[in-house]
């Protein structure tokens, strides 16, 4: 192999590398705003129980407040916590699968640099995924 010429199969190797490693951040993006998202919605049902039932309540419709009740306001914010949570475990088992991916992607790419039996182009004998 020359200097600064890689063969395609490395290079498409890398590529997807590239991607997963994207989607990675992506993905553990996504889980830091669903973490923010949970505990803004925490700390609303937090001041929102210490209200009375009788007293005023609001929530948020676009750019205006519309009353509500306080057990209306409760529920909605529940469920949206839980939501939270089921979207959060989900985009942990989907972190857990990006980084082993990652991690075979990088042990193969190792082996294609080092010259083992996967430094060869794709033939019938030897398929690539």
């Amino acid at each position: 192999m020359s200097t600064g010429q890689m063969p395609p199969w490395l290079q498409e190797q890398l590529t997807k590398l590239q991607q997963s490693q994207q989607n990675l951040q992506s993905i553990m993006t996504q889980k830091q705003h669903l973490e923010i998202e949970k505990a803004e919605t925490e700390k609303a049902l937090e001041e929102l129980k210490k209200a009375a039932d009788g007293d005023a309540v609001f929530k948020h419709a676009g750019t205006v407040l519309i009353k509500s009740t306080k057990q209306e306001l409760v529920d909605e914010l529940e469920e949206k916590h839980e939501m939270a949570k089921t979207r959060t475990t989900v985009l942990e088992k989907q972190e857990v699968r990006v980084k082993e991916s990652l991690q075979e992607q990088e042990a193969k790419i190792t082996e294609m640099m080092k010259g083992g039996p996967a430094n060869s182009p794709p033939s019938e004998d030897n398929p690539r995924k």
